[in-house]
This record gives structure tokens, C-alpha cells and sequence, in this order.
């Protein structure tokens, strides 16, 4: 009886965790993937999902690397930021 309590325990607390890092709302795209340590720099206190931390990256700009940049300029708003210049 105690192993079935015991497994039970762990599906909730497996199911809360992965909940919990879902409803953050964390990227996979391009942004997420090549601005990860940007957003750990600059941006680790934005939310997730309602543009804050592409609008925190907006504003660091000048110090994120150039991979961030570039995905900043070619996805979501700022696609073909740079065909205009």
C-alpha cells in the first residue's frame, strides 16, 4: 500500500511541475532558443507569453548578442526589420 501511495504522489508532483512550467508560458522558437542567455542577463524577471520579454530584449538591444538580434529582426514583429534598412 505504501508504494501506490508513494507513486501517486510522484505522478501529482510530476504533473504539477510540468503544469507550472507550462502556464509560464516559456518559448521554444527561434527567440527562446538563440536569446536564452540574453533573457537570463537581462530579461529573467519578464513574463512570458504576453511579449514582455521580447519588449525587455527590445530594450537591451545594444548589449544582446548577435544571434538575438537577429532572430529579434526576423520573427514575430520585428520580421523584416532588416529588409527595410
Amino acid at each position: 500500500m505504501k508504494r501506490a501511495t508513494i507513486l501517486a504522489a510522484a505522478a501529482a508532483l510530476a504533473a504539477a511541475v510540468s503544469g507550472s512550467v507550462l502556464a509560464q508560458g516559456a518559448g521554444t522558437g527561434p527567440v527562446a532558443t538563440l536569446c536564452k542567455e540574453d533573457i537570463a542577463k537581462y530579461c529573467a524577471d519578464a513574463s512570458h507569453g504576453a511579449g514582455q520579454v521580447r519588449g525587455c530584449l527590445e530594450q537591451h538591444r545594444a548589449q544582446l548578442s548577435a544571434a538575438c538580434t537577429k532572430a529579434l529582426d526576423t520573427t514575430g514583429p520585428g520580421r523584416g526589420r532588416n529588409k527595410m534598412k
